[in-house]
């Protein structure tokens, strides 16, 4: 008799992306069929986080709504605005993916910051948590959120690769946390694994990123090198063994942060 799959919730899926077009129902069967019953999709701009909200709506899932650093030049006066009429549908339950990215500066950094602000400020408006990103800006980004924390109800730092003195910073504001498959991959995320026991159960979640950061894990690897939400249970097994935890124990605890999180329904 076949073992079911403890349920999952994949936080961060790429889904509007260009490399999901041609078969995502095939891709939400897979991911169904290995557990993973829940996935939020990733807004990253104005017109990605319209069709993320289209997307989850028509396929019994979620989103989020916001605007990605690099896309922060991009903006317009007003654009929160925009935002907030996302926001109003029930699909829609986060704002994000904002933050700060001074690795690529594809938005100058001035605008980076005053983007994620106002993005900020939305969401405490509307009381709705924030999917946060950071890359090579961690000083300028904590310091921001410091500023708003207060305000926020809720608040997760999506695709956490940083150091140990990072994630303390990060706890200390009670923010939760998203570990991709970028775990999986000794060379580059092996630091890691020894930090997973100190992320509290009610802090923690998982994602795939997907199109992006492939478990270097898998058994056989796509030729198209595509990520996507079916992959997430390695992500699972990865964080598990770290925390010295059963993957069905993990999947528990992970899927009840999710749904509190963003206030999902049960599915």
């Amino acid at each position: 008799m076949n073992t079911p799959h403890p349920r999952l919730i994949d936080i961060g899926a790429n889904l509007t992306n260009k490399a999901f077009h041609a078969d995502l129902p095939q891709v939400l069967a897979r991911a169904r069929k290995v557990g993973v019953t829940t996935i939020v999709i990733t807004g990253t701009s104005l017109p990605e986080s319209t069709a993320a909200a289209a997307l989850a709506q028509s396929h019994g899932h979620y989103a989020t709504a916001g605007v990605h650093p690099h896309h922060a030049k991009d903006t317009t006066p007003g654009f929160s605005e925009d935002l907030r009429a996302l926001l109003q549908q029930p699909s829609v339950v986060a704002v994000g993916e904002c933050g700060l990215d001074y690795d690529r500066d594809f938005s100058p950094r001035d605008v980076q910051r005053a983007c994620f602000e106002e993005q900020l400020v939305l969401a405490a408006h509307t009381n709705k948590p924030v999917f946060l990103h950071e890359r090579a800006a961690h000083d300028d980004f904590l310091a921001i959120v410091r500023r708003h924390r207060d305000t926020l109800s809720n608040a997760v730092v999506h695709c956490f690769t940083g150091t140990s003195a990072e994630l303390d910073a990060y706890l200390d504001l009670d923010l939760h946390i998203g570990i991709t498959g970028w775990i999986c991959d000794e060379r580059r995320g092996g630091h890691l694994r020894a930090l997973m026991p100190r992320i509290p159960a009610n802090r923690l979640m998982l994602e795939t990123d997907a199109p992006y950061l492939l478990p270097k894990n898998l058994p056989a690897a796509p030729k198209s090198r595509r990520n996507e939400p079916a992959f997430l249970p390695m992500v699972l097994s990865t964080v598990a063994q770290a925390r010295h935890e059963t993957p069905e124990a993990l999947a528990a605890t992970t899927t009840a942060t999710a749904q509190a999180f963003f206030a999902l329904t049960a599915s």
